[in-house]
């Protein structure tokens, strides 16, 4: 824990008071003035600073006990925290008493939760050792303006800082400044998520309060701050709010973001939301954490969790202190984080360090990060040295002709996030429907291992499915049946076969696959690289072009197949 100097931000732009009236006032009477986010120091004799960094916690449900008894601070994980001098977490709550639930129009109905604490729970954070929150992200501006200036007032009272909120603008993309021995530390925290409401809680003004909204141009804000604080400040450390739900593979927007911070001179970036543990790696010299996961919540249905710990130097961070930065744990049916031990330890901690292998990030520090490549897609005929490229996978007696067929390339990412170049063969009903999926699949960062067409099998779907390989056109008879399959029309795609097996009561397809058959596929459960659960981009994806899942097949599950329903019935003509 820091001692608190509670001197105002020097690089803070100027800030106007913030004006109420007396009924807006903080419950507690609280001045609506102060400053923040404070400046703490502490000595450190090695020339070194050790940040610990954990991901989203708030105060719900099982959880609303601690905040009765805030000296318990998160139980055996706190020794952790504390260890550090620096430690930070996402507060994913408005700390407030007041106020309603604000209106949250631009959120699915399905997916609009309303969190709020009192602002004893910083008290928890402290006694757990956490000296820094970021509170830009989806759910600071869950009660409105009032519960927005509630929220303000507890971080003017609180000695744990409070970043990416503000009074304005300036104020929410202010740092927090530490200095510990000779080194002067600034964190920053941003939102990047869409925005789910129309108030202006969720976006800071030149002249309201707000989070500290890096979405889109606004990127730009933030990009510029990191380079202000680079210039004053021996070390930058980013906290953001970022990456798409249950995905653990980056976007293409993370990785962009990721990139620019580190070239504007971001030591650390790290960040959470998606509720799923993401890779870590290096982007240059800038250490990029993609998900920390939820750290102290209210289930228990994503559980892996952790601290990340890193030592850094003047220089940044020091190489050698990766290799034992991750310490897992999981959390527990009462909503707090354990610290795992022995082999489980030991385990976690490898799934942990296999996370970078979709993330494009590199395993040594300087070394750059895979390119992000803007979606590139073509669609063409099928030629004459196309044609006899498919003479395994098209012959007299097909249900469609060559004629009716394009070849689409398409840009995708591998499962080592790396952007390649895939192909297939579709109807040309549907070519520029299945490119628009595709770029939607790569922006989001949701990974495909290869892409190529059948006859590189001979059109041998058993070898192309047992190659993990994703395929389209086919011109063969659903297995078992005289009927064409929906890829005889060119109006299937079969997504990552061995993560998506086909599964009958009999037998898995591929054979490989049949440690994916049983995979919990829920919506929110926590899945291994590649896999389609429901409700997925690639449901959804293809849903809005008209086409169905295997998955939501009754008698059998076809989890990698997506089609078009009853091609063969004139839809194609």
């Amino acid at each position: 824990m820091l001692p608190v100097l509670g001197a105002a931000v020097a690089t803070v732009l100027s800030v106007a008071a913030c004006t109420a009236s007396s009924t807006d006032q903080p419950a507690d009477g609280a001045p609506a003035g102060g400053s923040f986010p404070h400046e703490t120091v502490q000595p450190s004799p090695s020339g070194e600073v050790t940040i610990a960094f954990a991901g989203d916690v708030h105060f719900e449900g099982r959880l609303e006990r601690l905040v009765r008894r805030p000296r318990g601070g998160l139980g055996p994980v706190t020794r952790i925290l504390r260890g550090a001098d620096v430690a930070m977490v996402n507060l994913e709550t408005a700390l407030t008493e007041r106020g309603r639930p604000a209106p949250k129009e631009l959120e699915r109905a399905v997916d609009r939760y309303h969190f709020r604490a009192p602002a004893r729970a910083l008290d928890v954070l402290a006694a757990a050792g956490v000296d820094v929150v970021s509170a830009a992200n989806n759910h600071v501006g869950d009660y409105g303006e009032v519960g927005l200036r509630d929220t303000l007032a507890a971080a003017r009272r609180s000695d744990v800082a409070v970043v990416g909120i503000g009074r304005d603008e300036g104020e929410a993309f202010a740092p927090h400044r530490v200095r510990v021995g000779d080194l002067d530390v600034a964190l920053l925290a941003a939102d990047t998520v869409q925005r789910e409401g129309s108030s202006g809680v969720w976006a800071a003004g030149p002249g309201s309060a707000g989070s500290a909204a890096a979405r889109g141009a606004g990127s730009d804000r933030l990009v510029a701050a990191v380079r202000d604080a680079g210039e004053r400040d021996d070390l930058v450390v980013v906290y953001l709010h970022w990456g798409r739900e249950q995905q653990a593979c980056p976007t293409q927007s993370q990785r962009r973001l990721g990139r620019d911070l580190a070239e504007a001179g971001a030591d650390v970036v790290v960040g959470s939301h998606t509720h799923v543990l993401g890779g870590a790696g290096w982007s240059g010299d800038t250490y990029v954490s993609y998900g920390l996961g939820n750290f102290a919540w209210y289930h228990a249905r994503q559980p892996d969790t952790g601290v990340l710990t890193l030592r850094l130097d003047a220089d940044g961070v020091v190489e050698e202190s990766v290799e034992t930065a991750w310490t897992p744990a999981r959390i527990g049916d009462d909503g707090l984080p354990r610290p795992l031990t022995g082999s489980d330890r030991t385990a976690a901690t490898a799934d942990w360090r296999s996370g970078r292998r979709c993330t494009g990030l590199a395993a040594e520090r300087g070394e750059p990060q895979a390119a992000d490549p803007t979606y590139d897609a073509s669609v063409r005929r099928i030629d004459d040295e196309l044609a006899a490229r498919m003479r395994t996978s098209h012959r007299p007696g097909c249900p469609v002709p060559l004629r009716d067929l394009r070849y689409v390339e398409v840009t995708h990412r591998g499962f080592d996030g790396a952007a390649r170049t895939g192909e297939l063969v579709v109807h040309r009903r549907w070519a520029a429907d299945v490119v628009e999926v595709f770029g939607r699949l790569y922006d989001a960062g949701w990974p495909i291992e290869k892409m190529r067409l059948v006859d590189d099998y001979g059109g041998d779907d058993d070898a192309s499915m047992g190659d993990n390989n994703t395929s389209g056109f086919n011109c063969r008879r659903v297995a078992g049946q005289r009927t064409w399959s929906a890829h005889a029309y060119g109006a299937a795609i079969d997504l990552n076969p061995l993560q998506n097996p086909y599964v009958t009561a009999g037998s898995v397809d591929p054979p490989a696959g049949r440690r994916f058959a049983r995979v919990d596929r829920a919506r929110s459960a926590p899945v291994p690289l590649g896999v389609i659960r429901s409700g997925d981009l690639p449901v959804t994806a293809f849903a809005r072009i008209g086409w169905e899942w295997g998955g939501d097949w009754v008698a059998s599950k076809d989890w990698q197949h997506v089609a078009a329903p009853d091609p063969g019935r004139g839809r194609m003509r």
